[in-house]
């Protein structure tokens, strides 16, 4: 069975290499650019052959490009114990990483609406956000053990994710920081509906 390029032989160098080649695409993405492969490599200052050697194409590079955030909570050791002050915590933690990483997370959007032909769909996000609200919500499973939190928790991110902050920005035409507010108060609105009796759907 054939090793991977960039596990076979020098593989800190070869790590090094592609994090230069994702650390210039990032760069070129949020400058407003998609890069190519071979811009990319330009931009890292590492020739085309050796670009292509990690990524064979421009969806390989932008997916490699997408952000790994890796916290299980967004929750300082000293959060709250009230739901709503907690989600406020995670939710404006949220939107910060969604602002920084929006040019990235954007790209990574479109990927996943423009699936390759020959390959599944990425799994770009894979539901990391739900976990950290679900953790916000905690404290809700002793006070209302009927609430189904990972249901309320999808219906939170559905309404505080990139996609409504782009929807906002892009159509609605607000600002940024307005759009966060806005993303802020949708997502302590579910909490409190859900809190008064009209949870989401199951």
């Amino acid at each position: 069975m054939s090793v991977p390029y960039e596990l076979a032989g020098r593989r800190q160098q070869k790590a090094r290499t592609r994090d230069a080649l994702v650390s210039a695409t990032r760069r070129l993405l949020a400058d407003g650019v998609t890069p190519t492969v071979e811009e990319a490599a330009a931009a890292a200052g590492i020739s085309r052959t050796t670009a292509y050697r990690y990524f064979p194409n421009q969806r390989a590079l932008l997916l490699g490009a997408h952000p790994e955030i890796q916290h299980e909570s967004l929750l300082p050791d000293d959060a709250p114990t009230d739901p709503l002050a907690r989600l406020d915590q995670v939710i404006q933690a949220h939107l910060r990483i969604t602002l920084d990483w929006e040019p990235q997370l954007r790209t990574a959007l479109r990927l996943s609406l423009e699936p390759a032909t020959d390959a599944p769909p990425p799994l770009l996000r894979q539901g990391r956000a739900i976990g950290w609200i679900e953790h916000a919500l905690a404290p809700l499973a002793s006070t209302h053990p009927d609430l189904d939190l990972h249901r309320l928790a999808v219906a939170i991110r559905a309404a505080a994710g990139v996609e409504a902050l782009i929807w906002l920005t892009d159509i609605a035409g607000l600002t940024r920081n307005q759009a966060a507010d806005t993303l802020q108060w949708s997502a302590r609105a579910l909490l409190q509906a859900a809190l008064t009796g009209n949870p989401p759907p199951s």
